[in-house]
């Protein structure tokens, strides 16, 4: 066991390190573009415009509608068709493959931002509207309005559903291996083919993961006590 899991010549312990290291990757680069695709979403749903707010209501409907693998598996394979569709109408008629990395954060994306966008809104309907009606009244401008009042007070509020948020993307990494990314799953599966050692090997990517959510909550819980300094509580 000890020999299997080390980093020698017949160890697959840098492999589980640099899957490890792929997921954490994808993770940040989903959770960020998330955040982009929520804060739009949000943006959309408070907003009075009747197509933005359903296109909005048609987003966080469907992706969180569907299955995570099958947005996945639609992106996978039908990902290229539509980059090459969209390359055509400006007149490029070449052939262009997106790669496992691309796909996978994508779609960890969108199912990313779909819940933050929830997440967001609620946040922002949380802030106080005295708060804005004062700024107003002290003259304040809608930017610094946003910047120094809507902003700060939706992030203090959002921090706790954002951090759930995370922990599904984090897991939802291991969806992406039937791409044939080597994150955690599949290098995992990779490893446990070769060896006969399924066990092994599929309870040390629980282990790393369990890991990695371990110190994600506790900097969530840090960040959420640092935003909340100052707050007077109940």
């Amino acid at each position: 066991m000890f020999e299997l899991l080390s980093f020698g010549p017949n160890g697959w312990g840098g492999q589980l390190l640099g899957g490890a290291a792929m997921t954490v990757a994808v993770s940040l680069s989903s959770f960020a573009l998330g955040l982009v695709f929520g804060s739009l979403g949000a943006s959309a749903k408070l907003s009075r415009n009747v197509v933005l707010n359903g296109l909005a209501e048609v987003y966080t409907t469907i992706v969180r509608g569907v299955p995570e693998l099958l947005v996945i598996y639609l992106l996978f394979f039908g990902g290229g068709g539509i980059v090459m569709a969209i390359g055509r109408v400006f007149g490029y008629e070449g052939y262009i493959e997106l790669n496992a990395f691309t796909v996978g954060v994508v779609s960890v994306g969108l199912i990313s931002g779909a819940y933050s966008t929830e997440v967001i809104r609620g946040a922002v309907q949380a802030v106080p509207h005295g708060q804005i009606e004062a700024a107003r009244a002290c003259g304040m401008s809608r930017w610094l309005i946003l910047r120094r009042i809507l902003v700060p007070q939706t992030m203090r509020y959002a921090l706790p559903g954002l951090g759930n948020v995370w922990q599904l993307t984090l897991k939802d990494t291991a969806l992406i291996s039937v791409t044939a990314l080597a994150e955690i799953m599949r290098v995992a599966h990779v490893a446990a083919g070769s060896t006969r050692q399924p066990f092994l090997f599929y309870t040390t990517a629980a282990a790393l993961y369990l890991v990695l959510t371990t110190v994600s909550t506790a900097a969530f819980e840090r960040a959420e006590r640092r935003a909340n300094r100052g707050v007077r509580r109940a």
